[in-house]
């Protein structure tokens, strides 16, 4: 299936697994890659090196082009993109908009552009300063959303930017591809869905609480980092949102600690992130430095396998998968789904 997109990243399929922090790295990126898709790597988890010995990690299990993720307000990004330009990788995604000087950066060492956006203004932007390509997640997403359906934000932006549009938020077969094509978007993203497959390095207790959600089984809450933040539903997530402001401090200061250590970053470092995270927005100092520190929750849940103490970013499609597909047989079903439908809708003209 050829369009925009896959003519842009030089991948067999218009199907992009997106960076999930603790998830997406070398195992899972290289299987979706290998498999036809577009793997992204989860780099806003790793150090500077951590992610360069990923990096050849992916090289050695896949030829297939594959993208990072980077935070755009990290300490370090410029030396990041320069380690995706000097390992020759074809894609940045990012989950907040990028600068300027950001996206020149990639574009001087041919590396392609691919911003996050919940809202048309900030596509129009994006595209405006040059980035290649916009992924555009309606409110049913998980972790990090919006308050607008992808059904009504992805014909707004298709409308609004002559780039490829990548949709995400409640995808997970063929039919969301075709419908999303048809909405005018060059292909799909997912995450919950690439979590839940056999290659995911994700623990089977932790699966087994995605497997079991409901389609009403997940929350939107902004007392993980003050953003809106849609996670399963947990009797670890209802604490948080009853907690009050000093519980929130304490527990803040805890994680930024433990975030530090493993990252390797300083404190000056942390408080910077945490200050620009902060920047625009109405967040107490307990908020910031989880706004800096959120990964720590994450890894609970995503690596220690602890999801009675930790966070699951989670899409409300969690509660209409109930299987744990390899990736290259999950692609391969989306493709012949997506086929099948594509002819019935031709057999009613």
């Amino acid at each position: 299936m050829r369009t925009r997109l896959t003519e842009l990243l030089g991948c067999r399929h218009p199907i992009v697994q997106t960076g999930m922090g603790y998830v997406a790295g070398a195992g899972l990126v290289s299987a979706t890659s290998a498999a036809g898709g577009f793997g992204i790597v989860a780099a806003a988890t790793m150090s500077l090196d951590q992610l360069r010995v990923t990096l050849r990690d992916i090289r050695s299990r896949t030829d297939a082009p594959f993208g990072v993720n980077v935070r755009a307000d990290a300490p370090d990004a410029p030396e990041r993109i320069d380690l995706l330009i000097s390992e020759n990788v074809r894609l940045a995604s990012f989950a907040l908009a990028p600068s300027r000087d950001l996206i020149r950066r990639c574009a001087d060492g041919g590396v392609l552009t691919m911003p996050s956006v919940g809202a048309r203004r900030h596509a129009e932007k994006v595209a405006g300063w040059g980035a290649d390509a916009v992924l555009v997640q309606g409110g049913e997403g998980g972790g990090h959303t919006g308050p607008v359906p992808t059904t009504l934000l992805l014909p707004q932006v298709v409308d609004a930017v002559g780039i490829p549009v990548v949709a995400a938020g409640g995808f997970f077969d063929g039919r969301g591809l075709v419908a999303a094509l048809a909405y005018g978007a060059a292909g799909i993203a997912m995450g919950t869905r690439f979590l839940l497959t056999s290659d995911s390095p994700v623990s089977a207790e932790v699966k087994s609480h995605y497997l079991a959600a409901a389609v009403t089984g997940t929350v939107v809450t902004t007392r993980i980092d003050g953003v809106p933040h849609r996670v399963l539903r947990t009797p670890f997530v209802d604490t948080l949102e009853r907690s009050g402001p000093l519980a929130q401090l304490f527990r803040s200061a805890r994680h930024a600690a433990a975030f530090r250590r493993e990252t390797g970053l300083s404190w000056p470092a942390l408080l910077r992130a945490g200050r620009t995270a902060r920047h625009g927005r109405a967040l107490s100092w307990a908020q910031t430095l989880m706004a800096a520190n959120t990964p720590a929750l994450l890894r609970r849940s995503m690596v220690e396998g602890r999801p009675d103490a930790g966070v699951m970013s989670a899409g409300q499609v969690a509660g209409l998968i109930d299987d744990l597909p390899s990736c290259a047989e999950l692609i391969d079903r989306i493709i012949k789904e997506a086929d099948a439908r594509l002819a019935a809708l031709n057999d009613l003209r």
